[in-house]
């Protein structure tokens, strides 16, 4: 038979279990959608920019290239590496909100 400290340290327990389920749902829910307008952007912009679009985008251009050149060759890499530093950013904002930071220890 469990007595009231054991009963409510077990109960104590389960709510920190289920507080952190909801925590890792709210995370990974945060995360995936993220991950999903970040990848979109740049699907639009490595085959939009650069294969879809290029022709109208060639009559622009930047540095003394074509547009739609310079998209297919630098633009997707740039926009890639500037989505990466985007996630990163609110990631770590993120996981601040949550709690999840990197523990001290």
């Amino acid at each position: 038979m469990m007595d009231f400290s054991s009963m409510h340290a077990h109960g104590a327990t389960c709510m920190v279990e289920a507080d952190q389920k909801a925590v890792r749902q709210i995370y990974w829910r945060e995360n995936r959608r993220w991950m999903l307008t970040l990848g979109s952007i740049w699907f639009a912009v490595s085959l939009g920019c650069g294969v879809l679009w290029v022709e109208p985008l060639n009559q622009i251009q930047l540095g003394g290239f074509k547009l739609g050149f310079w998209f297919a060759q630098q633009g997707a890499i740039y926009t890639f590496i500037a989505l990466i530093f985007v996630y990163a950013r609110v990631m770590a904002r993120l996981e601040a909100r949550l709690g999840l930071g990197e523990q001290e220890g």
